[in-house]
């Protein structure tokens, strides 16, 4: 399994899908372990209208741990075959081992419910 989180240069959550330093992309085994860690350039721009859900479904990523992340985004990432979990915060490798024990779950209604506009359009938590 292979989760996608998008961090900032400190390895915290990105608070904007879009504009994160770069994305960490965790390879998990069967048994919950962390096999590898590599880091993926983030495209420059808005995150629905670069190419880094194609890439990251390339590279066998199902999932996206964000912070906040508009619709456009999570519509990109869904069509690329990767589930979005929403409303997540903190240090991304802690965030990983929260979300292998079953302590994070998805985040379903509250992506939208915690969620106001920007005015380029972009939704975003804070």
């Amino acid at each position: 399994m292979k989760i996608a989180v998008p961090v900032k240069a400190d390895n915290s959550i990105d608070n904007h899908f879009g504009h994160c330093a770069y994305f960490k992309v965790f390879t998990v085994g069967e048994n919950n372990q962390l096999i590898s860690e590599q880091i993926i350039p983030s495209p420059q721009g808005c995150g629905c209208k670069s190419n880094i859900a194609s890439e990251l479904t390339e590279m066998g990523v199902t999932t996206m741990l964000a912070g906040g992340i508009g619709e456009g985004a999570i519509n990109k990432l869904a069509l690329n075959g990767i589930s979005v979990v929403c409303n997540c915060s903190g240090d991304s490798n802690q965030l990983l081992a929260d979300f292998l024990a079953g302590k994070i779950k998805d985040g379903g209604e509250s992506c939208a419910a915690h969620h106001h506009h920007h005015e380029e359009g972009h939704v975003c938590n804070h």
